[in-house]
């Protein structure tokens, strides 16, 4: 009896591949979908405002307080909850703890998809976006300013963390080749990656350097710098812990076995955040000590510097310590949410509560600039979804060692 060969699969041509791979690959009516799509469409007409007549018209900013809720909590605060990307692929790739390998790319990928739609915020804070590429050209600030180092290393580590994830991109189009060179380029990157980000969590901290007259006793200090990033390391591991768990509830039919383990990993992480809070905290201590601010705890600012040290860094430092000793995953996820709570009040302290806090008339953040905020997060969720659905983040690529 004769056998026929059957035909070799051949790959789609691009076009029709990339067609394909545009269909819906979930129900489409969501919760999710129902609440994000409004925010979107209403976020884009109050962006049509803002370009067509200028940001006066949807912000409340002004001469005193030229940078608001954009910058401060899309860009200052923003870039600390993507901190887990550069912790997570340094212990993988250079202290080679392989347990934590399964979570390399989807950490990755929310690491960009944060620096990706944290510098659109950074670009319609700007009163002339075209203007954006100016402290990256020394243009007005000059080569020797903070904002010059910053737009580097913010631009280079965008780069770093888009080679780090493209090998999955590599294997969802099936590019074998292209794949080999950029695994084979994986670890140099990290490298760089991890320096440069280092460089950039500091530098954010930098910049409120030369606010001493404008940002209150309690959170200005000269140590800015190592405490912004050191807080990146706790935030982004925080992050990691809250956006896995809910990761793995809505998108388990998108992950394999080896994926689909999150909560093994989750006290390992948990121990890396407490530990790393613990130091914060030690920092803190130390300079509040040194700088003699006992005076300053009488008032209101006070009572809103003990919330932020001792209910969101204290307090969430010691429920890491408890759930690691009794295995308990509940007061971790607690503890991980708590900790964001706390990285969030304290760069918004710095950036917009506690900047100028001396001002008659103080700056707070229109409906407008909090709905465009919800609209950016609102679109980084619908991106992450598309990818995770779509590329090998969340499971194995078929055909590849």
């Amino acid at each position: 009896m004769s056998t026929t060969a059957l035909p070799e699969a051949r790959p789609l041509p691009l076009l029709q591949f990339l067609r394909q791979e545009l269909k819906p690959k979930a129900p489409f009516l969501t919760p999710f979908n129902v609440i994000s799509i409004p925010i979107i469409l209403v976020g884009l007409v109050i962006l049509a405002v803002r370009f067509t007549q200028g940001l006066g018209s949807v912000t409340n900013l002004n001469q005193e307080f030229p940078w608001g809720f954009w910058i401060g909590f899309d860009v200052v605060t923003g870039v600390a909850l993507a901190g887990g990307a550069y912790v997570i692929t340094f212990v993988v790739y250079v202290l080679k703890v392989e347990r934590y390998h399964p979570i390399v790319r989807v950490t990755v990928l929310n690491g960009f998809l944060a620096y990706l739609f944290y510098a659109g915020g950074l670009f319609l804070d700007l009163g002339k976006p075209w203007h954006i590429i100016n402290p990256m050209i020394g243009n007005s600030f000059g080569y020797n300013s903070v904002l010059f180092l910053v737009a580097w290393h913010f631009a280079l580590y965008m780069t770093a963390e888009f080679i780090e994830f493209s090998p999955a991109i590599a294997e969802w189009l099936g590019a074998r080749r292209m794949r080999r060179f950029l695994q084979s380029i994986t670890v140099g990157t990290v490298i760089a990656g991890f320096t440069i980000s280092t460089l950039h969590q500091a530098g954010l901290g930098a910049l409120y350097l030369m606010a001493k007259g404008k940002i209150h006793p309690l959170w200005y200090t000269e140590f800015m710098p190592v405490l912004f990033f050191v807080s990146s390391i706790f935030a982004g591991i925080s992050m990691i812990i809250v956006e896995g768990t809910l990761s793995h509830h809505v998108l388990k039919d998108h992950m394999d076995a080896e994926h689909g383990e999150f909560d093994k990993l989750i006290f390992g992480l948990a121990r890396g955040a407490a530990l790393t809070m613990f130091a914060y905290y030690f920092f803190k201590a130390l300079i509040f000590i040194h700088e003699h601010h006992w005076n300053l705890m009488g008032d209101r600012w006070g009572y809103l510097y003990l919330l932020e040290i001792l209910g969101l860094t204290l307090v969430p430092c010691f429920m890491f310590a408890y759930g690691i000793r009794h295995r308990s995953l509940g007061v971790v996820r607690w503890a991980a949410g708590l900790a964001i709570l706390g990285v969030v009040l304290n760069r918004l302290n710095i950036s917009l509560i506690a900047f100028n806090w001396f001002s008659p008339n103080h700056y707070y953040p229109s409906w407008q600039e909090v709905w465009v905020t919800a609209m950016i997060i609102s679109c980084e969720i619908w991106v992450f979804r598309w990818v995770v659905m779509r590329m090998p983040v969340l499971r194995k690529a078929t055909g590849f060692d």
